[in-house]
């Protein structure tokens, strides 16, 4: 529940770097979907506060990661609009952040895995190196679509395809693993619908918009079109009078 505020976090980033304009329909998207996913993840729970200083620190952070992300890609200046460009120069560091917290956390019982270091037999190596490969692929992909995502688009729209991802992953679990939902529950995940389908359609609205403002521009910076176009109206006027006259 806490994690639904990662979004609101993104928005706010969003308008203090003045990646995204102060809407009322943008804020509307944004109150429905964190609402929504609210709502749907909403159990009685035991609250742990250490937890959800946890949970709350990673939501700001990662608000602020995918703001800046966004930043560093769509500044032309910088070179870094292609995902394999921004990925070769960020995962270098975020290897380096992450590789203490796996020597500590998970360095001993690999030393000491008898599936890796103290193998017994060949094929058991062969099989987890190959899981290791196929699991090294699926995240290169999944990075790659990301940082591709929000050079195109936005860290908010990034945002919005990851809640649908999480709400897509807790509808299978009430029909694949026996979940149950409340009334509560499915509310918010109607809301939380609403909201994306909002997104989505005020996107594809602003794409049209922008599309036949490009379209009018070139028209215009064309001289041989204006000149075109210019010949076209008188046609058209001298038609509409030969018309009157005619009458």
């Amino acid at each position: 529940m806490t994690k639904s505020s990662a979004i609101l976090f993104i928005l706010l980033f969003s308008l203090l770097f003045k990646l995204e304009e102060m809407r009322v329909a943008l804020v509307l998207v944004v109150l429905l979907i964190a609402g929504g996913l609210f709502m749907f993840t909403y159990k009685s729970t035991q609250f742990n506060t250490q937890g959800f200083v946890l949970v709350l620190c990673a939501s700001f952070l990662g608000g602020v990661r995918w703001t800046l992300t966004q930043i560093l890609m769509q500044k032309a200046e910088l070179g870094l609009q292609n995902p394999i460009d921004i990925m070769f120069h960020l995962q270098p560091l975020m290897f380096l952040v992450l590789f203490p917290l796996f020597a500590v956390f998970e360095g001993l019982p690999l030393s000491i895995s008898e599936k890796l270091f103290h193998f017994h037999e060949a094929g058991m190596l062969l099989c987890l190196v190959g899981k290791l490969f196929l699991g090294g692929i699926l995240a290169f992909g999944l990075g790659f679509s990301e940082f591709l995502l929000v050079s195109r688009t936005s860290s908010l729209t990034l945002s919005i395809a990851g809640i649908f991802k999480e709400i897509c992953v807790l509808f299978l679990a009430t029909h694949l693993l026996g979940d149950h939902l409340s009334l509560l529950n499915w509310l918010g995940f109607a809301v939380c619908l609403s909201g994306i389908s909002l997104h989505v359609i005020l996107k594809a609205i602003n794409a049209k918009g922008e599309k036949a403002l490009n379209l009018n521009e070139e028209a215009s910076s064309d001289p041989d079109l204006e000149l075109l176009l210019h010949h076209a109206e008188r046609g058209e006027e001298e038609e509409e009078v030969e018309t009157i006259q005619q009458h």
